[in-house]
């Protein structure tokens, strides 16, 4: 089994990546193999909404000139998928709104290609505004047929200090949903595959 963890964060070492860790080691103590994709400062553009995809059903972006489509293909590959993202201005940051904006569809466009995979958000939060980033994922998956996975509280890590990630330790709360969070992911996929 194989979880992919998309970082959508533009900083590779920041909150996202400390809550998307811990989600990881869970995975990794169960068995299952693990990879970790940053993608928060890669051009990814938004769905452009030409339908290509639509006529062509290739499981495949008719936009070629980034990364989207091995991306996508990562998220084919894998039994579960997580989606990392910073809560900017009470949203996902632009990397990640592209990945779901142009995997999503591209998912539709292929008779829900994404059907049964695991899914399960992992929102990092200076204050507020997470709530919102938190369905924008979950939207992804549950449109896309992928049983989400929940943890004992929000999918949610506050850290009060942007300019220093390190803080996010503090976070006793944030760090235990993460944990569980993997641990809960690991059983839906066991459960899955037996």
């Amino acid at each position: 089994m194989k979880v992919v963890l998309f970082n959508g964060s533009p900083r590779k070492e920041g909150v996202t990546n400390s809550a998307l860790n811990v989600v990881m080691e869970e995975l990794k103590a169960e068995g299952i193999d693990v990879e970790l994709v940053w993608i928060g400062m890669e051009k990814l553009q938004g769905c452009i909404a030409c339908y290509r995809c639509m006529e062509n059903r290739d499981k495949r972006c008719a936009v070629e000139t980034d990364k989207m489509n091995e991306y996508i293909q990562k998220m084919l590959d894998a039994d579960g998928i997580v989606l990392g993202s910073p809560t900017y201005f009470s949203d996902t940051s632009t990397r990640l709104k592209a990945l779901i904006e142009r995997a999503g569809l591209v998912g539709k466009a292929n008779r829900d290609m994404y059907k049964h995979k695991v899914g399960a958000a992992v929102v990092a939060v200076r204050r507020a505004g997470a709530a919102h980033v938190f369905s924008s994922i979950n939207y992804f998956f549950l449109i896309n047929q992928i049983h989400v996975v929940g943890s004992n509280y929000w999918n949610l890590g506050v850290n009060p200090n942007t300019m220093n990630p390190s803080e996010f330790k503090e976070d006793k709360e944030g760090i235990k949903t993460f944990s569980t969070l993997g641990k809960n992911m690991a059983y839906v996929l066991k459960k899955l595959k037996s």
